[in-house]
């Protein structure tokens, strides 16, 4: 519920987890669907089933490990902006 004491549709968890939900079954889809196309592929690895969203999954999680790690030498303090 928000400050003005409306209660929006995402604010039912139901509802949230029927996004959720929806969101698996899209990718699913989406995964088989690879099955239906002939793909035109530049490299042998690309004819592989499932090439590309196996490839972006485990490029979205490098990059999540990667930016963690920059974290550690790129943080500032809370105060690094405020004027003294």
């Amino acid at each position: 519920m928000t400050g003005d004491g409306k209660k929006y549709w995402l604010d039912d968890h139901a509802n949230v987890k029927k996004v959720i939900w929806a969101l698996f079954a899209v990718c699913a889809l989406l995964f088989l669907a690879d099955f239906v196309y002939h793909k035109h592929s530049h490299f042998e690895a690309e004819n592989f089933f499932g090439f590309y969203a196996i490839f972006g999954f485990v490029v979205c999680v490098a990059l999540v490990l990667v930016a963690k790690w920059m974290r550690t030498f790129l943080m500032r303090q809370e105060d690094y902006y405020d004027a003294e």
